[in-house]
């Protein structure tokens, strides 16, 4: 049967069935958890040399497939601040598809600009992008995804795992065999549509998916295209499994960013200063490949080429004088960036589990290495801001560069080389010992090809030990400890914009070359988990509670310039990022549960006196006194997440989560005298309804009581638009209001 008559027949049996759900409470109903368990990826990003879960001495989290569709989640980040205690979701862009995610304090962002802290990897491969680390979560094929580990700070995962590292595995013929297709749309205009296929034959396997979406945005001009694809073609043989996989994309958004809370509270739409607009192109060829040398011993590596494309223009205030503009008029400046990098680069790793003096052990060595090359090009163009807040370009560019405002044209390469080892020792049936390192090397060099302020060489080098154990304390009881070191280089973007003197127009322009220190982390963490089998229809509890510190040395940071819309990144003495989360899921053949809780203090460590200029709090020179013990901006202590799915019948299954999130301080608030960004919570709904073995109906409500809250604000200059009479330095990002979508998944 083909694909429309597929989509007719469902449509058909659909209407037929509408006032026909049955409640009958008896049946006996199997239900796929919305978090199936994957398995770890290790403590190494390379495939196929997994250790057992249960043996890792740190904090892991896992989120199967089945939690990453349009039916239960509006994207991956989304699933992860459903599902992950410590998680928490910034929307500092205002474009849904292009969130900040943080974990434990830790970012990884698409913004460039932003202090990254977690690494993430796809089947294997760094993703973090080469100029400034960032992550770019919409370059992600969600529906392509089979599963995903999240694990904290383990030096083998390489630089920038500062807070831990995110392990993705894609999905491909051998793990995959259907055909099938979405179709979903609602509010705000989205339409989407997704299809996939996974085929094995002999010895095989090949997938192939595709998706395309159109969001005309809730917000005024944050409109957004996805157009992705993903594709894996594998050959197993009797000595080991090879795969060549490719993700595509060409996406565009309107990020329409903060705005003045004034604005927003007569109006929720609004925004502030535009253009502000975003174009992601992605070409990312990967080859992975794992080998069974002998019975326990077994070679794993990745060869990998990324090209990436990103174009950039935004509308800002100005305090540059404006040629021919009247007396009344507003000053105004559309910054442009253009960003090419080429990246390449792969890793090697040897596993054995031969026995160790007749224990039970799993050692493994490798290296890897990741090469990037990117041209950068910025442009000011002088302009006008009219009474609907858009930017007009007057054709007049600055060519001064003094300020940071004039053209810039860099080009940088930075290679990141790494060698590691670690094993982990069963020293008896119930205590595992897990001991390693990891050696990095960073070397970046910055070109200016239109002078030589920007030139400069830095390299940096650094030892990362690790050294835990698991105890089981019961069969099902398992007691974890563990220390570990992580290093994060400064980024060819952060390198370029270190001086106060000439600071950059944020997210766009670099203009100098100062050297800043790299980022240390130390981190210590214990905690239990188990599990209880509470019948034999397959009723199961798993839980988790744990303690974590991370202690940062040489943080480095984002202030603002007393210029506006400009800063620079500086070395913040040290910072601390400790607390507690905990976990609790219940699966059986109609219910699945679960709930989470983190508690997150996230303080300076160091006596700063940091530049927050637009800060009502700071001083004639737009400084503001940090102390030990001030909480970092943007980390609310307490995260609170529920859900349930049950099985109404064999065929009609409904569900609801819950996200609460505690207050948090503006960014810039570094001395935490202003008043916080208040808590807030939000409830979503889903169901499903299979009509057929082959189609499936589904719906979303998205922020069922259409609360109204913000997650993430910072300061501006409030006199930047004087017809505007703001008196309030406060400008926010607000959040989704209520949404619903609907689809129809086909599977033939």
């Amino acid at each position: 049967m083909n694909p429309r008559t597929n989509l007719l027949l469902c449509i058909a049996l659909a209407l037929k069935s509408a006032f026909a759900f049955s409640t009958a409470g008896a049946d006996t109903v199997e239900t796929n958890p919305v978090a199936s368990r994957v398995e770890v990826i290790g403590t190494t990003p390379v495939e196929g040399s997994e250790i057992d879960p249960d043996k890792i001495p740190a904090a892991s989290y896992a989120i199967g497939s089945a939690a990453l569709g349009p039916d239960v989640s509006s994207s991956m980040p989304d699933a992860l601040l459903q599902r992950v205690p410590s998680v928490q979701i910034n929307d500092v862009t205002g474009n849904p598809f292009q969130p900040d995610v943080q974990y434990r304090g830790f970012t990884a962002s698409p913004v460039l600009g932003t202090p990254q802290g977690l690494a993430v990897y796809q089947n294997g491969v760094r993703t973090n992008e080469a100029f400034g680390d960032t992550v770019n979560w919409d370059l992600i094929p969600e529906f392509a995804i089979d599963g995903l580990e999240i694990v904290s700070n383990n030096p083998a995962f390489g630089l920038n795992a500062l807070g831990g590292a995110l392990a993705i595995q894609m999905k491909n013929g051998f793990t995959f065999h259907d055909f099938g297709m979405e179709l979903y749309g609602g509010a705000f205009g989205r339409l989407g549509a997704m299809a996939e296929a996974g085929i094995e034959r002999r010895n095989i396997g090949v997938y192939l998916g595709a998706d395309v979406l159109h969001d005309d945005g809730w917000r005024d001009r944050s409109a957004s295209d996805l157009r992705r694809l993903y594709a894996d073609v594998g050959v197993k043989r009797s000595l080991g499994e090879f795969h060549l996989a490719f993700t595509g994309a060409a996406n565009d958004f309107g990020a329409v960013g903060p705005t003045p809370i004034q604005l927003l509270e007569r109006r929720w739409q609004s925004v502030f200063t535009t253009p502000q607009a975003t174009h992601n192109e992605l070409a990312f060829l990967a080859g992975t490949f794992t080998s069974q040398l002998t019975e326990t011993t077994s070679l794993q590596g990745a060869l990998y080429y990324r090209g990436f494309s990103q174009s950039h223009i935004d509308g800002n205030t100005s305090d540059e004088v404006v040629p021919g503009l009247s007396a009344n008029a507003v000053a105004g400046e559309i910054d442009r960036t253009h960003t090419t990098a080429d990246g390449f680069g792969g890793a090697v790793q040897l596993t054995s589990t031969a026995t160790f003096f007749g224990s039970n052990n799993h050692f493994a060595a490798g290296a890897s290495l990741d090469h990037g090359q990117v041209n950068f090009a910025a442009t000011s163009e002088l302009g006008a801001i009219d009474r609907n807040l858009v930017v007009t370009g007057s054709g007049v560019f600055l060519d001064d560069a003094s300020d940071g405002a004039g053209p810039v044209q860099l080009l940088t390469t930075n290679t990141y080389a790494g060698v590691y080892v670690t094993d982990t020792l069963d020293v008896t049936t119930q205590l595992s010992v897990t001991a390693g390192a990891r050696f990095n090397v960073a070397q970046i060099r910055l070109s200016d090809l239109l002078g030589t302020r920007l030139d400069g060489t830095h390299a940096f080098t650094r030892f990362n030990p690790v050294i835990g154990a698991t105890y089981k304390l019961f069969p099902k009881l398992t007691l974890y400890a563990s220390y570990s070191e992580a290093n994060r280089a400064p980024t060819p973007a952060e390198l370029g914009c270190g001086d106060p003197e000439h600071p950059c127009v944020l997210d766009n322009f670099l203009v100098s070359d100062p050297s800043l220190n790299q980022v240390v982390s130390r981190t210590i963490e214990a905690g239990l988990r188990g599990t209880f089998e509470l019948s034999q229809e397959g009723a199961a509890l798993f839980w988790n509670l744990g303690l974590f510190r991370t202690e940062n040395s040489d943080d480095i940071i984002q202030v603002a310039s007393p210029i506006p819309n400009r800063g620079y990144f500086v070395n913040a003495g040290d910072t601390r990022r400790q607390g507690m989360e905990a976990h609790v899921e219940y699966h059986d053949t109609r219910w699945s549960v679960h709930a989470e809780y983190s508690f997150l203090d996230a303080t300076f460590q160091s006596r700063l006196a940091i530049s927050s200029p637009f800060n009502p709090v700071a001083n004639a020179d737009g400084i503001v006194n940090v102390s030990p013990g001030d909480q970092l901006a943007s980390a609310p202590r307490h995260r609170f997440k529920a859900g349930v799915d049950y099985a109404v019948t064999k065929k009609w299954k409904a569900g609801a989560d819950v996200v609460a999130i505690a207050s948090q301080y503006l960014e810039g608030d570094v001395s935490n005298r202003n008043p916080k960004i208040p808590a807030y919570y939000v409830v979503n709904l889903r169901t499903s309804y299979e009509v057929t073995r082959n189609c499936e109906l589904f719906g979303r409500i998205q922020n069922l009581f259409d609360q109204h809250y913000y997650t993430y604000g910072t300061f501006f200059d409030k006199g930047s638009v004087p017809a505007l009479h703001l008196s309030d330095p406060r400008t926010l990002s607000p959040a989704q209001p209520l949404a619903a979508y609907a689809g129809v998944r086909i599977k033939w």
